[in-house]
């Protein structure tokens, strides 16, 4: 293939060939009103704002743009970036600029830069690249213009090479593209093409602002006082740039000024003003940065939240009590449902409340939670007093886990992500034997009914002492923890100051006494606890029951003491005192009373002894009962037979 150097249509082709691209690529976002009035403001697809302008007086001297029958617009004397690619299998191209008119020259022009593309195989070509096989490239020298671009012709040589690929390649391409915007495809696909033009005289090789500005005004392109002239950076000429806050067109003679997007007003009359005040901007900022401070500090805090609930869940012993399968493990988000926000409560102590709830399972539950101790003027009584809180209610759970009794209240489960742990128990629609027996309205409780409750939760208590190992002491016996269904049967509850013992080990020593007082043991006030505190405790109990009297009352009276000093047949409760074969009964239960309260540990009977003695005291009233039933029948039979 021979380079014959055959030019092809120098200035006019060059620049037909970048509008041509330009055709091809979508539009600039110009608006239409920026030619002249009167003008024509398009060329097929391309935008022509002033000062282009098609037609005459609708450019600025050396802006001409011509726009033939197919709509391809032609622009002479403009400098552009971008290189020049070469698509081709048989193709050499090259770009010359500046004619040299010395007779001694060698070539007709003063520069020339090109690149071969050649290959025998259209399968070697890879799409996406441009380096050298069916696809080169050459960069445009900056600062020259007038630009031509050339091409060999074919000879007999290469036309015969050339029918050898003509099947796979019957054309060549040459084009300018935008730097990094050419991808070699198969396909026709559109890319850029930057133009880059500037204001100066024709023929100029050198000319900058300070040259435009000693000329004489009427040729000087920057007249608005909100401009400015900036030399080009691509050949000879200026261009004039908008002050900040402006954009503008510069027409002959004045100018058409607007306010930048987010701005408005009239920029010929004063400086426009933002859509937003600065203190309006300022507002805004601080509000924003307010709601980020805010959301930010949410955040955390739920962090730090999320956080605790874990410390606390572990430190409470919920990998460990996860493990047991009759214990469902609450979360303190469950519980708030469950309970409606600790809406309902049915009990309240000095460290404790008890909420009604609903599980999602319609089953009605008790939920039990502890009090934060009220702070101490010293550390030391509030640490102590704290820490005895937290041993109690994870001693409970522990401890009712193991516990298989129907007159023992059932614990369902726990919630360990608070401070201290909450428990969730079966619920006892009665309440507790306290309030049925002092509480207002006063329940009807027949001797039968009182008898059944006594020897059912002295059962109870000789389960713990006997059948669970190790030992369980309830050490807070009373009739405030003896719980009530629906059919009055008991259920002993609360277990927050049992203490576990092996057998070995009949006595703890140096334990804090947590109990009620009025059902206190002396011995175990003294630091001393074991089975017979309970007994003593329980002996309170059924002076309770039998009198109907609280444990003090009218005033300083001591129930324990009054009964013990002959005046009991004078105490026991009027509503159980008839008929006579009841007395005897309420005899038999109160000596079992007095027993359990002797001042001697030593002197007490076990709990299994005195559970015998209530079991054989109810059977009798059963068969005493039994007996009048009989004799009623009798004496109905008899009375029908008179009749006849």
């Amino acid at each position: 293939m021979v380079a014959t150097g055959i030019m092809v249509s120098s200035v006019s082709a060059l620049l037909l060939l970048v509008l041509m691209t330009l055709s091809f690529v979508p539009s600039v976002d110009v608006a239409k009103d920026w030619a002249l009035l009167g003008c024509q403001a398009t060329c097929g697809r391309v935008d022509v704002p002033y000062p282009f302008g098609i037609g005459a007086n609708c450019f600025r001297p050396g802006f001409e743009i011509t726009c033939d029958g197919s709509s391809v617009a032609f622009l002479a004397g403009m400098g552009y970036k971008g290189p020049l690619f070469v698509v081709g299998y048989d193709v050499t191209a090259y770009i010359q600029n500046r004619p040299n008119s010395s007779r001694s020259a060698r070539y007709p022009y003063e520069y020339y830069t090109g690149c071969v593309s050649y290959c025998r195989r259209a399968e070697v070509v890879r799409d996406g690249r441009c380096a050298g096989v069916g696809c080169c490239r050459v960069d445009i020298p900056l600062d020259l213009t007038d630009n031509s671009v050339g091409v060999d012709t074919d000879d007999e040589e290469s036309l015969v090479v050339h029918r050898l690929i003509y099947d796979f390649s019957p054309c060549s391409y040459e084009f300018l593209v935008e730097r990094n915007s050419y991808i070699r495809s198969r396909g026709k696909p559109t890319m850029p093409v930057w133009l880059d033009w500037a204001i100066r005289p024709n023929g100029a090789s050198a000319f900058t602002c300070s040259d435009a500005m000693k000329s004489s005004s009427s040729s000087y392109a920057c007249k608005s006082q909100h401009s400015s002239c900036v030399d080009a950076v691509n050949g000879p000429g200026y261009t004039c740039n908008c002050s900040h806050g402006y954009e503008s067109m510069d027409v002959p003679g004045s100018y058409d000024c607007k306010c930048k997007r987010g701005s408005h007003g009239n920029p010929l009359q004063q400086k426009c003003d933002p859509n937003f005040s600065r203190a309006a901007k300022i507002w805004v900022g601080v509000i924003c940065g307010i709601s980020c401070v805010i959301a930010l500090s949410i955040f955390i805090f739920m962090m730090n939240e999320k956080r605790k609930l874990r410390a606390f869940f572990e430190r409470n012993g919920g990998p460990l009590l996860a493990s047991i399968n009759n214990i469902k493990i609450y979360t303190k988000k469950e519980l708030h449902h469950i309970t409606r926000n600790y809406s309902t409560v049915i009990g309240k102590g000095s460290l404790r409340e008890v909420y009604k709830g609903t599980t999602n399972d319609n089953q009605i539950v008790a939920v039990k939670k502890l009090s934060t101790p009220v702070p101490h003027t010293s550390i030391y009584p509030e640490d102590r007093q704290f820490w005895e809180i937290r041993k109690e209610f994870a001693n409970e759970i522990k401890i009712q886990s193991e516990i298989k009794h129907r007159n023992i209240l059932r614990l369902l489960g726990c919630c360990l992500e608070v401070e201290i742990p909450m428990l969730v128990y079966e619920f006892a629609p009665k309440g507790s034997l306290c309030d049925v027996l002092h509480g207002t309205p006063r329940f009807p409780l027949p001797l039968q009914t009182r008898l059944d409750i006594a020897a059912e939760s002295a059962s109870a208590l000789d389960y713990l002492h006997l059948f669970v190992a190790p030992k369980i002491f309830h050490g807070d016996v009373k009739s405030g923890n003896i719980l009530l269904d629906e059919n009055f049967m008991p259920k002993v509850s609360d277990f927050g100051t049992s203490r576990l013992l092996s057998i070995e080990k009949m006595y703890a020593e140096s334990v804090t006494a947590i109990a009620d007082p009025e059902y206190l043991d002396p011995v175990y006030a003294r630091g001393l606890l074991n089975e017979k505190s309970d007994v003593y405790s329980y002996g309170i109990v059924l002076l309770e029951l039998i009198t109907r009297k609280k444990p003090s009352y009218a005033g300083n009276n001591s129930l324990k003491m009054n009964f013990t000093d002959q005046k009991a047949c004078e105490m026991h409760d009027e509503e159980i005192a008839f008929p006579a074969q009841n007395i005897e009964l309420l005899h038999k239960v109160g000596l079992v009373a007095i027993d359990c309260l002797a001042e001697q540990m030593d002197d007490r009977p076990s709990m299994k002894q005195v559970a015998e003695s209530l079991e054989s005291i109810r059977r009798e009233c059963e068969r005493m009962q039994g007996k009048q039933g009989d004799q009623v029948a009798d004496g109905t039979l008899l009375n029908a037979l008179l009749l006849v």
